[in-house]
């Protein structure tokens, strides 16, 4: 089974930096449009979608290999409760849906969340969990054999409302069984939900996390892996998430935050921090970040004392040693969020496809270093 090698593409934002035919697709197998949004129960896109629809296909042309799809909802997107209440409304939202997919191969829901977990205005139901079920058997039965059908879904332990299990949102064995692949989110385990400075994407538990011990083991890379697999989800089904961004969190205790970085210290807030791209141009340059690697979760951070900021991402080594963990544990692959993050030289994209070069289709073109 070839890999997937994935991107969401920021369709929703005015990108001039990055125009569809920059997508390397010689590269990826497969692009996510995001998003689609719903809107009285119909699929809608806005702003530039149109061109950037005629983009795509054109990239399809040149890359007849490539596969793309169109992804709805996102964080903060509403009624997909309302959209999957009842048959009728099901069988209404798919076909508006089919109806925007023209040349795109296939569909990425991306529910946040079913039932709970999603912000607070968000519509939430106790039967969205069998609705989202029934929604995706609705499009699988629509797209047919030769269309995709795929689903992002949610691998942080806390959410909106605190500790948060995914599989009280989905029937994950079910579900699984239904779509091609599961895009796994396997990023935001550290956001403003968390009390403490914390990684974005640890890739494997760390004993001196504060988070509860009943959550901890899953608020990883390798535990949502785990969570997955025991739920019902094969692993030839998981596409393992890797962020392109940053967070970050200013904290309190001046002496102890210092010492240790300021990880795992009380947060007073989030700082916006952006993408790779801006990281690598803003922060790293600059001698009043002081640099750190974890040794357990495998990821750097960057620790400014003046302001007391913390800031955890990714950098071309710690995203190859997912991909890596992802190739040799028998998953379907790795996807980023998002492709724009990325610099020029494609750096991040590079080293997450190079564990995966011997899995990609025959005579399909590797990527440039």
């Amino acid at each position: 089974m070839a890999a997937v090698l994935g991107a969401y593409y920021p369709g929703y934002a005015d990108n001039p930096r990055y125009p569809v035919a920059r997508i390397p697709a010689d590269v990826l197998t497969h692009v996510f449009y995001a998003f689609a949004r719903i809107d009285q129960g119909r699929c809608v896109v806005g702003g530039n979608a149109p061109q950037h629809f005629a983009d795509l296909a054109a990239l399809k042309r040149a890359y007849p290999g490539l596969r793309t799809l169109i992804s709805i909802g996102g964080w903060g997107a509403g009624g997909f409760s309302d959209a999957a209440l009842t048959p009728e409304s099901r069988a209404a939202f798919v076909d508006s849906c089919l109806g925007q997919l023209g040349d795109f191969d296939g569909v990425d829901l991306d529910w946040e969340f079913p039932v709970s977990g999603g912000p607070e205005n968000v519509t939430h139901r106790p039967e969205d969990r069998r609705n989202a079920t029934l929604l995706a058997v609705e499009f699988r039965r629509r797209l047919g054999p030769d269309r995709l059908l795929t689903a992002a879904l949610p691998a942080g332990r806390l959410q909106s409302a605190g500790p948060y299990d995914p599989a009280e949102s989905f029937e994950l064995a079910v579900l699984a069984g239904v779509l091609d692949f599961v895009n796994l989110m396997t990023y935001d385990f550290g956001t403003a939900f968390s009390p403490v400075a914390t990684f974005n994407a640890p890739l494997y538990e760390i004993a001196e996390d504060p988070l509860d011990p009943a959550l901890r083991p899953w608020n990883c890379v390798s535990g949502a892996v785990t969570y997955y697999e025991a739920a019902g989800v094969p692993r030839d089904k998981i596409v393992l998430g890797v962020p392109f961004y940053g967070r970050g969190f200013r904290v309190t205790g001046a002496g102890r935050a210092e010492a240790g970085g300021g990880l795992f210290q009380p947060q007073t807030g989030t700082v916006e921090v952006g993408d790779w791209r801006d990281i690598q141009r803003d922060l790293l340059p600059d001698p009043a970040w002081s640099r750190y690697r974890h040794p357990v979760a495998r990821s750097p951070w960057l620790y400014h004392a003046g302001s007391r900021t913390f800031v955890s991402y990714e950098d071309a080594e710690s995203i190859e040693e997912r991909s890596r963990f992802s190739a040799t544990h028998g998953l379907r692959g790795a996807f980023m969020w998002e492709l724009a993050g990325d610099d020029d030289e494609h750096t991040l994209l590079a080293a997450m496809s190079r564990p995966f070069q011997s899995s990609l289709p025959l005579g399909r073109p590797r990527p440039r270093r």
